[in-house]
């Protein structure tokens, strides 16, 4: 476009020049006609941004993390002049489509149309945007270029994607917790442990605890364990859509495809998480994960997570410290994590950490070890091969 606005610019020049040196009604006409031109190209803009249409149709506005739907768009020409150098360009950072069509500009004759079939793909959970984003309009001579946001755009509904996994890597020491016939049998007799901060008061063995000179809570015989427990920070980090929501997908997902793992074998667990309230969500069998994935699908990540904290709320109302097993999906890794990774493998829990973050946690991996495991998970690599 700079070089057909240079272009006008020489002849305007020439037209100007033309009057002053030789005059006459065709110099003067020369020079009129070039200097109306950019006015009849600024209402020719103008008469395509009143008469252009767009119409775009998107199969479902549910949809489901990383699956295509059918997407049709359709360029109309309502008015009764043809239309040249118009564009439309697309929302890119949450969606995009499979293919485009070869030319990216087009041209309508009067009463025409273009209707181009193809469909979307949209990268992460959440709501929002998808389809045509703009429209771009150059006039004839390509001197002026009028963007302009489409009016009707479309949103749409996104769910989490579902990964199926069929092992736990890199987890050998831990798969004996993980079977079914241990999670739902019973301990053998252990009769005290150390105590652990929000052990009912009732619990302590308070000989054992002068003898020894330390607090030991006592642990009941044949205690029947209650299995899983899937702890998921659901505190929003970023404040825009483009810092949040590729990590707050990843950490459904990996929440989903964990549940998923234990649902299908038929091992129950506990979700928890924190909304408005703690959320303690019992899990027992695939079909009650289809529910739990419609609730996971519309949770609302806030500020007020606080992963330990909501740790401490469960201990102290029963039932935590009774698992085998704890995973964590977190984003932030700190000593207050830590601090509460270790309570928890003190009280005999092995405890799984999933840090769903692009920066560096070795230095915790490195304190990792005995019933402590940290695995890293990159925001956006795939997630098979991960877990």
């Amino acid at each position: 476009m700079r070089k057909y606005r240079i272009l006008y610019l020489c002849l305007w020049i020439l037209s100007l020049t033309a009057i002053s040196v030789y005059g006459g009604v065709i110099s003067y006409g020369f020079f009129f006609g070039i200097s109306l031109l950019p006015v009849i190209s600024l209402i020719y803009i103008a008469c395509v941004y009143l008469r252009f249409k767009i119409y775009q149709e998107l199969g479902s506005r549910n949809m489901v993390c990383g699956q295509p739907e059918d997407y049709t768009f359709i360029l109309q020409n309502e008015s009764s002049f043809a239309f040249s150098g118009v564009s439309v360009n697309l929302f890119s950072d949450f969606s995009y489509v499979e293919e485009l069509p070869g030319s990216l500009e087009y041209e309508l004759l009067p009463g025409d149309r273009f209707t181009y079939g193809t469909r979307l793909i949209c990268r992460y959970r959440g709501e929002y945007e998808v389809g045509i984003k703009e429209v771009v309009v150059s006039d004839f001579l390509r001197l002026f270029r009028l963007r302009y946001a489409n009016p009707g755009v479309i949103k749409a509904v996104v769910r989490p994607k579902l990964v199926q996994i069929e092992e736990l890597r890199g987890m050998e020491e831990f798969q004996a917790p993980l079977q079914r016939e241990i999670l739902s049998g019973e301990e053998p007799d252990i009769l005290v442990r150390n105590y652990i901060e929000g052990d009912p008061l009732k619990q302590i063995h308070w000989k054992a605890s002068a003898r020894q000179g330390k607090l030991l809570s006592r642990t009941r015989t044949g205690e029947e364990k209650q299995g899983i427990s899937l702890f998921c920070d659901m505190t929003r980090y970023g404040r825009t859509a483009a810092e949040y929501l590729p990590l707050e997908n990843k950490m459904l997902e990996t929440l989903l495809a964990l549940g998923y793992f234990f649902a299908r074998r038929g091992m129950g667990f506990f979700a928890c998480y924190r909304q408005n309230e703690p959320v303690r969500k019992p899990v027992k069998n695939i079909q009650d994960f289809d529910e739990f994935y419609q609730n996971v699908s519309t949770v609302v990540f806030g500020e007020n997570g606080d992963l330990p904290n909501l740790v401490e709320q469960m201990s102290a109302q029963g039932g935590l410290w009774d698992n085998k097993v704890v995973f964590f999906v977190l984003h932030k890794m700190d000593m207050r994590m830590m601090e509460t990774m270790q309570k928890l493998s003190a009280g005999g829990m092995a405890v799984v950490v999933y840090a769903v973050t692009d920066q560096n946690v070795r230095e915790y991996i490195r304190q990792s070890g005995g019933r402590i495991r940290i695995c890293q998970i990159p925001i956006e690599e795939p997630l098979e091969g991960r877990l």
